[in-house]
């Protein structure tokens, strides 16, 4: 007994150094850690190409555009002319900003600076870099700027990026409590109710470290302001999970007589491999967003894979500690008795998973077409799919950017939310071509579809870059806007230019987005390929089965198609937008499929590596091909459904987010899981098992031979099945 009780003492002070250091971390975190911002560049696009021509020859034009929207019911806004004189000047003296262009002073157009009742305005501010990489207290002197407007009854808002800097900074710490407090009745479900808490606890301890290191990297790098919401995901899903695969081994070797302490270093030595081999597996897919060549999708990836180590750290260290604190005692206090994984012939099992897991066995060929035609609905909407960035017009209107919008589209239009600036560099060109380059260039923007109006050829001051602004006659998101953006680029700016040594281009924050989802759509085939080769990799590696391991590979790309096609159907299509707080139709936000996948995936391998441990695990000791599968998914499927609902709840938690691109991933994640963990790995995969039967591990002798051995359990015996 002095033993079990100098590891109990052990166990303590291993939990305690874990929290002290964790705290530690917090506090170096409080003090240095960095800030998020959306910020990111696309070299060589045509649309920074452009840009950094317009800068060249004329900074004062170019940079980063945003307007600061000014309105008055009550009069117009030529009453304030002397408030707003000396918030342009106010503006115009800030660190960061090239110019900024006073409304009353500008000729007004259709499209602006100033309404035709001219009771609203924009003064165009412009920043040599973007205004959202800018610190939060930047805004202090922003808000001074236009302090007399807003003393004198103006109603003053900030739109395009400078309104993004001004929302408030993203808190879901009530979507994370949801979260939270779901997973702790479905954990109470589960059985125990120390047991549930045991779980959670090391989760979210596992997720504040991640957060922390990653605030701590924020100091070097820049990071999305969706990154810590994206890791918190992430890694309370992967957390929890993890440390309930050890729970079930850990209470199963309890139930079996085994003593605490020796039960808890067993469950790490046989289920901590599977957390390893698949918290590895995240990671790498993670990793993987890198061969996109975007180092603001790269870095989401690196965010988010940081909690995942750390909730696998948190798992193979902190969880065991807990569990032999906890002793004989797990099962004290429980909700219903506690069942034995590992036991089929209980009469629960019997009733339930035991009759379900026989009736698959029988009728595989029916149990593959429905989940087929399941899997086949769902996805149909993704063959509609459109990528693009959310705009300012879906946000709350509590957000200062949304009111902003607003009050542009009803002065002047949707489409002066995302202006275009044509540039043409014209500095090869001989001065005999010039007046027919502007010839050519006025012809082709002349009655532009899709354009409400263009405004007039300038010339910069050096008389090197013709500019011209084109305001689409929708809002930026639309379809229309990236036809219209498309046609300049590929067609209209080609022609204008034909004959002469001139290059045209089309920039602005809209030409940008374009750009930038143009670029993801053409990488996202090579995600994919990279993600699903993983797939088959380490399937084949651990099972030493090219069959199972197709199949795997296969039935990934089934789920995310499904996932993908309720995504658009909800936000794309608005099937339930509305009701989720989304302000009418919007396109897919471009970097969500990327991100989706590669996060699908890890956590599906979650799941399959589980299952198919169970499976080949019994056909290597009963070399019944049919039996095997169904004894797998008989002591599975409870454990695989309930650490799913446990993710899917985790993650749908955050579709209370204001955040549209964290709806629309918490909403993805969560129906992925769901579809992942009920029709592919209760239905689709022990039937294609089924059907296969002996086939399932088969691998050519000489690839066998190759393939290095692991265990990703750690069970004794052959490494791998029968090959030929």
């Amino acid at each position: 007994m002095v033993w079990l009780a100098a590891l109990a003492a052990l166990a303590a002070l291993a939990a305690l150094a874990a929290l002290a250091a964790l705290a530690a971390l917090q506090g170096l975190n409080k003090a240095v850690g960095g800030s998020f911002s959306d910020n990111f560049t696309l070299p060589g696009t045509q649309s920074l190409t452009g840009l950094d021509v317009l800068k060249a020859h004329n900074p004062a034009a170019g940079g980063y555009a945003t307007p600061v929207v000014l309105h008055d019911a009550a009069q117009p806004l030529t009453a304030f002319s002397s408030q707003i004189g000396g918030t342009v000047s106010a503006l115009q003296g800030l660190p960061h900003v090239l110019a900024a262009t006073n409304p009353l002073l500008v000729s007004p157009t259709t499209a602006g600076p100033l309404s035709a009742d001219g009771r609203t305005a924009y003064i165009t501010v412009r920043f040599d870099i973007p205004p959202t990489t800018l610190d939060n207290d930047y805004l202090n002197g922003v808000n001074q700027a236009v302090a007399p407007l807003r003393a004198a009854g103006v109603e003053v808002e900030y739109g395009g990026p400078l309104g993004e800097l001004a929302r408030p900074q993203p808190n879901d710490t009530l979507s994370e409590g949801i979260g939270f407090a779901a997973a702790v009745v479905l954990l109470a479900g589960f059985g125990s109710i120390l047991a549930a808490a045991l779980p959670l606890l090391a989760a979210l301890v596992g997720v504040v470290t991640g957060l922390a290191w990653l605030g701590l990297l924020a100091t070097a790098f820049t990071f999305s302001t969706v990154s810590p919401t994206l890791a918190t995901m992430i890694g309370l899903g992967v957390g929890i999970d993890y440390c309930l695969f050890l729970l079930t081994c850990h209470r199963q070797n309890v139930m079996d007589g085994m003593d605490v302490a020796v039960s808890a270093g067993r469950a790490v030595a046989t289920s901590g491999r599977a957390v390893l081999v698949s918290g590895c597996t995240v990671i790498i897919a993670l990793a993987g967003l890198w061969a996109s060549g975007i180092s603001f999708v790269g870095k989401l990836g690196t965010a988010a894979a940081l909690t995942v180590v750390t909730a696998v750290l948190s798992a193979l260290t902190l969880a065991p500690a807990l569990l032999g604190l906890a002793g004989r005692r797990i099962d004290r206090y429980h909700v219903r008795t506690p069942v034995a994984e590992k036991a089929p012939d209980t009469t629960e099992n019997k009733a339930g998973w035991h009759r379900y897991s026989q009736r698959v066995e029988r009728h595989p060929w029916r149990f593959l077409a429905g989940g087929l035609v399941i899997v086949g609905i769902l996805a149909i909407p993704l063959f509609s799919i459109r990528l693009g960035r959310i705009g300012d017009g879906a946000d709350p209107t509590s957000f200062t950017d949304r009111r902003a919008y607003d009050l542009m589209s009803t002065a002047f239009g949707p489409g002066s939310n995302g202006p275009l600036t044509v540039v043409v560099n014209g500095t090869r060109v001989p001065p005999t071509d010039w007046n027919t380059l502007v010839h050519q260039v006025t012809v082709a923007l002349t009655n532009l579809p899709g354009a409400a109006s263009v405004s007039p050829l300038q010339t910069t001051t050096d008389g090197d870059v013709l500019t011209a602004t084109v305001i689409p006659t929708a809002s930026p998101q639309a379809a229309s806007t990236t036809d219209l953006i498309d046609h300049l680029k590929d067609s209209v700016l080609p022609k204008a230019v034909a004959g002469t040594a001139a290059h045209g281009y089309v920039t602005g924050t809209t030409a940008v987005q374009v750009d930038f989802a143009d670029l993801l759509t053409s990488r996202l085939p090579l995600i994919i390929a990279i993600v699903v080769g993983l797939a088959f990799l380490i399937i084949l590696t651990v099972f030493h089965g090219l069959p199972v391991a197709l199949k795997a590979a296969l039935l990934i790309l089934a789920s995310i198609a499904a996932s993908y096609g309720v995504v658009v159907a909800v936000f794309q299509w608005g099937w339930g937008g509305p009701t989720l707080g989304v302000n009418g139709t919007v396109p897919i936000e471009s970097y969500v499929p990327m991100m989706m996948f590669a996060i699908v995936f890890g956590l599906s391998m979650d799941y399959e590596i589980f299952l198919l441990s169970r499976a080949h695990e019994a056909w290597l000791r009963t070399g019944d091909p049919h039996h095997s599968v169904a004894h797998a998914l008989e002591i599975t499927a409870r454990v695989i459904t309930c650490a799913a609902l446990i993710m899917t709840s985790v993650f749908a938690a955050f579709i209370i987010s204001e955040n549209i691109v964290v709806k629309m991933l918490g909403l993805g994640l969560a129906v992925s899981v769901l579809i992942d963990a009920t029709v592919i790995r209760l239905v689709l995969v022990p039937a294609t098992m089924t059907l296969l039967g002996k086939n399932n591990w088969w691998t050519p002798r000489r690839l066998d031979r190759l393939l290095p051995r692991l265990d990703a359990e750690g069970h004794d015996g052959p490494g791998s099945g029968s090959s030929a």
